[in-house]
């Protein structure tokens, strides 16, 4: 049975997208009709690979948990604003692996989630340069929620299209700078827990309301292009994932 995720707060973040939505989404719909010299509106499109880690707490004790690596599926979609040289924003779409794993004795357990993200950021720099930090803020969508239980030798699985073992979405801050050549590093930090702590399905693996902490946070790298100059330069790439 699923429980719906209950979570009411108003946790500290809140004021920050509200705030997101009063005041750069209008500056953003501005920039789409109105640009004058010196300013440019161009497509990027990019992915990432992420290393990620977390902290785990079940009945307040942590829980031991490992890095874990992903680099399919993830594809970005942004609409750059360039204000100038120096200042500029920008957002979009993003589609990507997110989760943790834990390990205790001989099982472990993978929590995996697809997430449909849209960003809203500021980045300073030189643009003629493709040089420049960036920060900002995203709220996911977690679509799709995959859980691996590996006990022994004995491997179990579970996986849903919007299921309640999560919330329905999760909020993250994010800081990262931008390298000429294209290469871009990126921090980003959930700010809600992972897991819906009110889930119970009643079995071992399924009962999520022992958990006190789920905090995600991971380190990315990728390569930005881009849309006008796919055609001049094709990398061939190579996918490869940990699940």
């Amino acid at each position: 049975m699923e429980y719906p995720y209950n979570k009411l707060k108003s946790p500290f973040w809140q004021p920050l997208f509200v705030k997101i939505k009063s005041y750069l989404f209008p500056l953003i719909l501005s920039f789409c009709f109105h640009t004058s010299y010196g300013q440019e509106v161009y497509m990027v499109s990019g992915g990432e690979i992420i290393f990620q880690s977390s902290r785990i707490e079940q009945n307040a004790e942590d829980i031991n948990s490992i890095l874990r690596f992903s680099a399919v599926l993830h594809l970005g979609e942004y609409l750059h604003f360039d204000m100038g040289d120096h200042i500029g924003i920008f957002s979009g779409i993003g589609l990507r692996n997110v989760g943790f794993i834990i390990k205790e004795d001989d099982i472990k357990i993978k929590y995996r989630t697809y997430n449909l993200g849209v960003p809203v950021a500021v980045k300073l720099g030189s643009f003629k340069q493709n040089l420049f930090v960036f920060a900002g803020a995203e709220y996911e969508w977690m679509v799709h929620f995959k859980q691996k239980i590996f006990e022994g030798d004995d491997k179990t699985k579970y996986s849903k299209w919007f299921s309640n073992r999560t919330p329905d979405f999760i909020p993250s801050a994010f800081l990262g700078f931008q390298f000429p050549a294209g290469v871009q590093i990126k921090f980003r930090y959930y700010l809600d827990d992972y897991l819906n702590h009110n889930y119970n399905g009643g079995g071992n693996y399924d009962n999520f309301t022992g958990f006190t902490k789920t905090q995600v946070w991971y380190i990315s790298l990728s390569y930005q292009i881009r849309n006008n100059k796919i055609k001049e330069y094709k990398p061939i790439i190579t996918e490869m994932a940990i699940h």
